[in-house]
């Protein structure tokens, strides 16, 4: 028998590997002919048994033997993706923002996590410079926005999107001064 660790791959090249897949998925499903069906359902009965093993593994699996295969990257997203994932998607996400809330930081602002709500994960964030969600300016806000969406929706495939929540703290613009003369004297010329 071959040496395990002889054979294992790593995450750039599971990756360029999960790249090609998808390339090979997407011309095969768009190609014309005979062999179309049969091949692309070939492709889904192999992912079926593929993801059945995978079940039966969690299943002898103890509690922190699951937790472990869970936090691997590559097997959480497997496991996403047959729908075994031992943790709610709620949880995953929420731990997902977590790993992201060290580097927001480093950006000077925050993320936190608020919840999950008919299936929409809810986020707290402020951006650097005191902008919250609501940033027009720069694309500081929009990048750690992208970051975050993009981080809880791998996380949590199943969530249906990523929408902030208001910062009950964030400062709120002051109204406009509306001078008093102005509305005492609306018909005086």
């Amino acid at each position: 028998m071959a040496d395990a660790g002889s054979a294992r791959l790593a995450d750039p090249d599971v990756e360029a590997r999960l790249a090609r897949l998808d390339e090979l998925l997407d011309g095969l499903e768009s190609t014309p002919g005979p062999v179309t069906r049969p091949a692309t359902e070939a492709v889904g009965l192999l992912t079926e048994v593929y993801g059945e093993a995978l079940a039966r593994v969690l299943d002898l699996a103890d509690t922190a033997l699951a937790a472990r295969l869970a936090d691997d990257e590559l097997l959480g997203h497997l496991l996403v993706l047959h729908d075994i994932h031992p943790e709610p998607a709620e949880r995953r996400a929420a731990r997902a923002v977590e790993r992201l809330r060290p580097a927001v930081r480093e950006r000077g602002g925050d993320v936190e996590w608020a919840g999950v709500e008919e299936g929409v994960a809810r986020v707290r964030l402020t951006t650097g410079g005191g902008c919250g969600s609501g940033c027009g300016g720069g694309s500081g806000g929009v990048d750690v926005t992208d970051a975050v969406r993009a981080a809880v929706l791998a996380a949590a495939p199943e969530l249906t999107g990523v929408e902030p929540v208001p910062d009950p703290e964030e400062r709120r613009p002051a109204p406009a001064f509306v001078p008093l003369a102005t509305l005492t004297h609306r018909g005086a010329p």
